[in-house]
């Protein structure tokens, strides 16, 4: 069953992933959970807005609007690229659905036509509404597209999914056109792509100094890409459990190797990643002993 992670994770796994997140004050606890049920989660929906304007995008977007209560996403991808969290549970966003689509996301197979309105999206999907004017010749700037694409791979990334999880709302719900202007088997590939190559960030820039320091700074060490779920656990040997291992060491949470880590996954590694879950209360819910993107982006901070 894929669990959504806890609101506050939220925010520092798309911020792992290279993102510019905006928080609107109270969107941790802003949803519509009294009118139903949010998760298990099966996807990621992309919206358009039909809207212009960051800032009235995004009050639209957590407020809602007569006939239609807030929020009606969880974030709002602005043309700047910045993501504005507004609501966390079940949102307005998705609405019904065909029940074959449904379980054609599950499978991560080819969609079928959507003919049916007979599921309710709201409960099964994450949202993202994207400013646009949805005529088809407001334009997509590249970094909204590349904002879409790392949002969505942050949480396939987060559940374990493929780009194949990630639909737009016009292969969700008949007679919806959203997002219009680019195609959503294109952002598939892009998404894949970023989860092939596993998320690389770029170097992480170390803050301005008011003063020029008397000695040369060396330069921030870039953070290590997370490697994905697969790397660890029974049976696993490569260079990613010893780097953990050495990682888990520095954060004082390596009591359990008796020698030292190594290539090789043991208990000793499941009980140090789990000793170091527990210490972090954002962590506290998936305490497993397995490595996610957020334990992973944690131990890099």
């Amino acid at each position: 069953m894929a669990v959504p992670p806890p609101a506050a994770s939220l925010a520092d796994l798309l911020r792992a992933e290279g993102l510019t997140v905006v928080e609107t004050p109270g969107w941790e606890t802003h949803n519509r959970n009294h009118r139903g049920p949010w998760g298990p989660v099966h996807g990621v929906m992309i919206h358009h807005t039909v809207t212009s304007g960051t800032a009235r995008t995004v009050q639209i977007c957590r407020d809602g609007y007569p006939g239609l209560p807030g929020p009606l996403c969880h974030g709002v991808i602005a043309k700047s690229g910045a993501i504005h969290l507004v609501g966390y549970g079940r949102t307005n966003h998705a609405g019904l659905g065909d029940d074959d689509v449904h379980q054609a996301v599950i499978a991560e197979k080819e969609l079928p036509p959507d003919n049916e309105s007979n599921t309710d999206g709201n409960r099964y999907f994450y949202g993202f509404e994207c400013e646009n004017l949805g005529d088809g010749e407001d334009p997509w700037p590249m970094a909204q597209l590349d904002a879409i694409e790392r949002a969505s791979a942050a949480l396939c990334r987060y559940h374990g999914w493929g780009p194949g999880s990630v639909i737009g709302h016009l292969e969700w719900q008949p007679g919806k056109i959203d997002p219009r202007g680019f195609s959503m088997d294109s952002m598939r590939d892009r998404i894949g792509d970023r989860l092939d190559d596993q998320g690389e960030l770029p170097p992480t820039k170390p803050p301005a100094d008011p003063k020029p320091p008397a000695k040369p700074k060396p330069p921030a060490k870039p953070r290590p890409p997370f490697p994905g779920r697969a790397a660890f656990g029974p049976g696993k040997n490569n260079v990613h459990i010893k780097r953990l291992g050495e990682q888990l060491v520095r954060k004082g949470h390596g009591r359990h190797y008796r020698v030292g880590p190594s290539r090789t996954w043991g208990e000793a590694d499941r009980r140090n990643v789990e000793s170091f879950q527990r210490a972090h209360p954002q962590l506290r819910g998936d305490a497993d002993g397995y490595p996610g993107p957020l334990t992973w982006h944690l131990l890099h901070s």
